[in-house]
This record gives C-alpha cells, sequence and structure tokens, in this order.
C-alpha cells in the first residue's frame, strides 16, 4: 500500500492565541472550511520563499527566472518584481488567487460561502472546463474566462413596511415533542 506524504506541516506550538486568532480571521475571511486549507496555503508560500532564498545565496539565473515567470503566471507577483518581493509574500497573496476568492470578488456568488457551494456543485467553469475544486489556484490569463452557470442576484433591501409587519407578527416557541422549532403566528390567530 502506497504512502501518500502530507502537504502541509503542523504548527510548532498549537496553543499559541495569537496565532489561533489570526488564523480564525482569515478563515472567516476566505470562506476556509478546514485549518488544513490554510496550511496548506502556508506551505505552498513556505516553499516558494525557500526557493527564493536558496537561489539569493547561489545566484543561479536560469532557476530565478523560473520562479518569477510561474509566480507571475499565477499572478502572485507583477512584472519586473525580484527575488526580494517573493520573501515580502504573504498567505493572503496565496489565498487572494483562490477559485473561491476570485469568483466571490467578480460577483458570481453572494458570499465567500456561497462561491464555494457553487463551485462544489460545478456551477462555474474555465474556458468551459468544469472546475469543482474551491482551492485551484487560478492564473492569470484564466481568471476572465470563469463563468457561472447560473446568474445569482443580491436579494434587495426590504421595504420599512415589511418590517413593520414582521414586528407585529409574535414568535412562540412551541414545546411538543413533534413540534421543536419556533413558528410565527400572529396574535389573532393564536387562541387559548
Amino acid at each position: 500500500m502506497r504512502r501518500i506524504k502530507r502537504k502541509f506541516k503542523r504548527p510548532k506550538s498549537p496553543w499559541d492565541m495569537q496565532r489561533i486568532e489570526a488564523e480564525k480571521r482569515l478563515m472567516m475571511t476566505y470562506g476556509l472550511r478546514r485549518k488544513k486549507e490554510l496550511r496548506m496555503a502556508e506551505a505552498l508560500l513556505r516553499n516558494f520563499r525557500q526557493r527564493a532564498r536558496r537561489l539569493i545565496a547561489v545566484a543561479d539565473e536560469k532557476e530565478k527566472g523560473v520562479l518569477l515567470a510561474k509566480l507571475q503566471k499565477m499572478a502572485i507577483l507583477k512584472e519586473g518584481t525580484g527575488l526580494d518581493d517573493v520573501l515580502a509574500l504573504t498567505v493572503q497573496d496565496i489565498l487572494n488567487r483562490r477559485l473561491q476568492t476570485i469568483v466571490f470578488k467578480q460577483g458570481k456568488a453572494l458570499s465567500i460561502r456561497h462561491a464555494r457551494q457553487v463551485i462544489v456543485h460545478e456551477q462555474i467553469t474555465i474556458e468551459r472546463r468544469v472546475v469543482k475544486y474551491p482551492s485551484y489556484l487560478v492564473p492569470a490569463d484564466e481568471e476572465g474566462l470563469i463563468q457561472a452557470m447560473q446568474a445569482f442576484e443580491r436579494p434587495k433591501p426590504v421595504a420599512p413596511a415589511a418590517e413593520a409587519e414582521e414586528e407585529e407578527q409574535l414568535v412562540l416557541l412551541v414545546d411538543h415533542p413533534d413540534y421543536r422549532h419556533r413558528q410565527l403566528l400572529n396574535p389573532e390567530a393564536f387562541r387559548l
């Protein structure tokens, strides 16, 4: 049986409160479901930075060109940048290139979590090719080719008159084994 190598590393100190809070903010901002997704982005960034440090020490121009071309193709770096800019990259730069983030920023989904659901349900295509992985890193040349199979509209704001009607309704919690949920009832319709 083949052993699959883990693609990420766990943190050295698992209970560092500042790191946990920063990870929680990143997970909420980018709609990540598990910390594993964040760890994989960190591992990818760590790999790029290690390659850049090695290339600074060795001064290999061919490898330097390959690394910078790859990062520029992925739109993580801009044209005319150097290895120092690779060392200045952050996890947010990697997470901004995920398909989930780009679909949300282009307005093809109502929220970041909705973008993830739309992608998993195979409603997003890139160049007429269905991509069902929210973690797919979108190259710069494919960013304009993202299409949604269904258009989603943002809900319209509720009129003030409708809000007043909702306030008049009474929310009752029915405590019966068959009805363990909330019901909206009109006060006139409810009689004992």
